[in-house]
């Protein structure tokens, strides 16, 4: 679970159950939440829709950090046989190939809608070869770039679809992530919308630079933060006796400040689990919105 609560004027608690594996606890007391192990368990176990279906019926589902949120059923229309043979099998084959592409259709329209009330960035399709392609050409252009196909078994368990399209998903994004850091590299050295480096990336951070946050899931959690990084983010205030003072601790954890500071911001933040991808620029770069 995580807690969240302060003290003082306007107390707040608040608990939240997380249905995600969790490898060992922690404890944070900080003026600020604590969000680079929940930004990651985000990442890990996205929220996004799944698709299984045949000719006549589909279970959509959407899942989000390691469980079911929601699951519904669209059923198609049943197309009767007739007699083999002449203008009736003709007009039968007709029948059944309009009741397939109205199946596909309205499953498509309920995915789309689901896709907009619950802001599902990844789809993946599985089920029947012959209508998976139907089901493709329905695609709004807008989801096209957000679905996978998988193989799997129309009647699988609702446990087995999420084993599956979630491990689907993972494996996608590990591929994403290193082609994002091999962008980002060339972006870098040739002095383009990219920095690198803790230092570079969190200066960035602080003055709103930052497009996508690339982080490495295996960063050191604590690690010093530099002096001249800390007296750009935490800006001194008056102490009682005139002086000034730091509003952040002295040693503060560069991991979480660098998710914190994205999300302060709205820059999309990527872990790449791979560590040694980032390894050579200390575990973190970005993208940038523009450049000085």
């Amino acid at each position: 679970m995580a807690i969240f609560a302060c003290w003082g004027v306007g107390e707040f608690f608040e608990a939240i159950q997380l249905t995600t594996p969790i490898s060992d606890n922690r404890v944070y007391a900080y003026n600020q939440p604590h969000l680079y192990h929940l930004a990651r368990l985000d990442e890990q176990y996205p929220r996004y829709a799944a698709v299984l279906t045949d000719m006549n019926t589909a279970r959509i589902f959407v899942f989000g950090l390691d469980h079911v949120i929601g699951a519904e059923a669209v059923n198609g229309k049943k197309v009767h046989r007739v007699k083999v043979g002449g203008w009736s099998q003709a007009r039968y084959q007709r029948r059944v190939g309009n009741a397939h592409l109205e199946h596909a259709k309205d499953v498509i329209e309920r995915l789309a809608q689901i896709v907009r009330e619950d802001k599902i960035t990844h789809i993946i399709l599985a089920g029947d070869s012959v209508v998976i392609p139907l089901l493709e050409e329905q695609l709004p252009r807008d989801l096209v770039s957000m679905v996978q196909v998988i193989k799997l078994d129309i009647h699988a368990s609702e446990q087995d679809v999420l084993t599956a399209t979630l491990a689907k998903l993972q494996g996608q994004e590990a591929r994403t992530g290193a082609e994002k850091v091999e962008r980002l590299m060339q972006q870098y050295r040739g002095r383009g919308l990219a920095v690198a480096g803790p230092q570079e990336t969190l200066e960035a951070l602080a003055k709103g630079q930052v497009e996508e946050l690339l982080i490495s899931g295996t960063l050191e959690e604590t690690h010093p933060l530099p002096e001249e990084v800390e007296a750009i983010l935490a800006p001194e205030i008056p102490d009682s006796e005139g002086g000034t003072k730091s509003e952040e601790p002295r040693q503060a954890s560069v991991p979480d400040l660098l998710v914190t500071k994205a999300k302060q911001t709205g820059a999309t933040v990527t872990f790449i689990e791979e560590g040694s991808l980032l390894e050579s620029i200390g575990g973190v770069g970005a993208f940038l919105r523009w450049r000085e």
